[in-house]
């Protein structure tokens, strides 16, 4: 069987290519994907070569948030079937993923959208990352960067019962729309008195409970210098590059400020327990919480186009720092 991927096949360099789709193995789903979401960040890295995101080793394949119907199930998969609506986690941009059952979540509500659930790896993330600050009621909270992961950080800061939340971006439309998700501030880090106003509006205190989702090492300085007394900050942005120096005597060290690593990849692996829930058990929380209405994803869906676009879609995430960040490929009518 052939399949339409897209494929980095160079620096700054975008193809939809057709591949042959290998046989399933015994523990693995073959899914017929209906929609994958472009993470912004992450495949901008990739297909510049940068450091940390494998350099310059082209061809590459990424794609890692989309939702499908299986059509194949290997003879050990217990707990999907054919038919079954499923989340494709380490998926690539193409008509069809093969993964281990482990990388597959069916989709037991109904009434989540298909175009809904697609966010929804990407979303558990972003979760991820709220979930090690611990947020307590009340407590000040801010989420620097709002690309998906960001977006949805804000939303799950302000169902966590933080007050007030603050949102920081350069660009303002991400900035209004953080504060229609949950923002209570949404503050431009550029601004010379950024840290200042940050300060304003927790009372002179720092904030409490910071995600930084950049991935750019001058942020983290930031939220370092926003920071109150025996705050935290998790870490959920990849930061390609450091190079922005860190006084952790007077920033870290002395304040007591703690530090969390909120990869994705640091999470249990079969059982939850508080503050660090599985993939699984995030994803499906995620798709109760859009199910109910509580977290929202359609404001944050900016266009869905062919996969025959994917060579201009690229070329506007490597040159426009407005890029769109809910881009979304969509692979039904896709031979």
């Amino acid at each position: 069987m052939k399949s339409k991927k897209i494929v980095f096949t160079d620096v700054h360099k975008a193809e939809l290519l057709e591949v042959e789709v290998p046989d399933i193995r015994e523990n693995e789903v073959l899914t017929e994907m209906e929609y994958t979401v472009v993470s912004g960040g992450t495949e901008r890295a990739n297909i510049m070569g940068m450091a940390n995101a494998g350099g310059m080793k082209f061809p590459k394949s990424l794609g890692y948030c989309g939702v499908g119907r299986a059509i194949q199930v290997g003879t050990a998969v217990k707990s999907i079937a054919v038919g079954d609506r499923v989340l494709v986690y380490h998926g690539k941009h193409m008509k069809y993923n093969i993964r281990t059952e482990a990388e597959i979540t069916k989709v037991e509500n109904d009434a989540v959208p298909s175009l809904d659930a697609a966010f929804v790896i990407i979303a558990s993330m972003g979760l991820g990352g709220v979930r090690k600050l611990e947020i307590e009621l009340g407590e000040s909270a801010m989420v620097m960067g709002l690309g998906l992961l960001g977006m949805f950080a804000v939303q799950f800061c302000h169902l966590s019962g933080a007050y007030p939340v603050i949102a920081a971006d350069l660009n303002p439309d991400r900035r209004a729309l953080a504060l229609q998700l949950g923002a209570d501030y949404a503050f431009d880090p550029s601004a010379p008195d950024f840290a200042e106003q940050v300060k304003a509006v927790t009372k002179g205190k720092g904030v409490r409970a910071t995600v930084e989702v950049t991935g750019v090492s001058a942020a983290m300085k930031q939220a370092l210098e926003c920071a109150s007394y025996m705050g935290r900050i998790a870490l959920l942005g990849c930061t390609r590059i450091s190079d922005c120096a860190v006084d952790y005597y007077q920033q870290v060290h002395r304040p007591g400020v703690k530090l969390i690593g909120a990869h994705n990849f640091v999470r249990p692996k079969v059982e939850s327990y508080p503050h660090h829930w599985t993939h699984q058990d995030d994803c499906n929380a995620i798709l109760e919480l859009i199910a109910a209405g509580r977290v929202k994803v359609a404001p944050i869906v900016s266009r869905v186009v062919s996969p025959t676009q994917a060579p201009d879609i690229y070329n506007q995430l490597c040159d426009d720092p407005k890029f769109p960040i809910g881009t979304v490929f969509d692979w039904r009518d896709m031979s």
